[in-house]
């Protein structure tokens, strides 16, 4: 008999090629099941609720495996913490119900992005952490651009092309900016019941051009629109962006 678990996992994602395991480079997925299958005495696969890219962080990525019955939770969360890397941190290890799948579950992710925009966004001590742009932001214009995108919308603009998925559509329930403290520049929260692949770089990175006063206002909901004659701006750097939690319904909790 196993049971399941849910791993809130904090992470660096600098040293990472993303969360998902790869043939070649170093993945989250890959330490984290490492761990667990020491512990365990066999193969365990953990599952996310958002497959990070190269470089991005988390401070809160829902994780869900199964262990055999003799774990509980505080010990799992003592010895996982004892064996992960020094970049790789286990905040909380909850028991849950079974049949919980951390993505399959979820009913909303939580994204962050950092931007500084004052001189010092480039010290080695931040600019790791955050998009190190070092020039001012018209905060009311990325306002308008937020507003745009709340509710749902068809995001295939906001996507990879290549992306597998069956439809594009998402539901953003919440999308705003905000000062950082001491003046270090702007933060950016989403959440949504799904996110595409670089949606959220993709959204910041546009965004960042209106209010840099590159494109116009009018492009966001041109592009929410699905204006043919119309591109998104690059992404946003991953350094900046960070998972921060993922929702559940209280029956997945034990």
């Amino acid at each position: 008999m196993a049971r399941t678990f849910l791993v809130t996992l904090h992470y660096d994602g600098g040293g990472f090629a993303g969360w998902q395991r790869q043939a070649e480079g170093r993945t989250v997925q890959a330490v984290v099941e490492a761990a667990l299958e020491r512990l365990a005495g066999l193969a365990v696969r953990a599952h996310a609720a958002g497959r990070t890219d190269a470089g991005v962080h988390a401070v809160g990525m829902a994780v869900s495996c199964s262990m055999p019955e003799r774990w509980t939770d505080a010990p799992l969360h003592r010895a996982l913490n004892a064996l992960l890397p020094a970049d790789c941190w286990a905040e909380s290890v909850r028991e849950m119900r079974p049949g919980f799948h951390a993505r399959t579950s979820a009913t909303g992710r939580r994204y962050r992005y950092l931007i500084g925009t004052d001189p010092a966004a480039s010290s080695p001590f931040r600019r790791r952490y955050e998009w190190a742009l070092g020039q001012p932001l018209d905060r009311d214009a990325l306002e308008a651009a937020s507003d745009a995108i709340l509710a749902e919308h068809d995001f295939h603009a906001f996507s990879v092309r290549s992306s597998p998925r069956a439809h594009k559509r998402c539901r953003i329930r919440t999308a705003r900016w905000s000062r950082r403290p001491e003046n270090q520049g702007l933060r950016f929260d989403v959440v949504a019941d799904r996110f595409l692949h670089h949606m959220v770089r993709m959204l910041v990175g546009t965004m960042v051009d209106i209010g840099l006063g590159r494109r116009a206002l009018s492009d966001m909901a041109r592009l929410v629109a699905l204006d043919p004659g119309l591109t998104t701006s690059p992404p946003a750097p991953a350094r900046g962006l960070y998972f921060v939690a993922a929702d559940y319904p209280p029956e997945c909790f034990a």
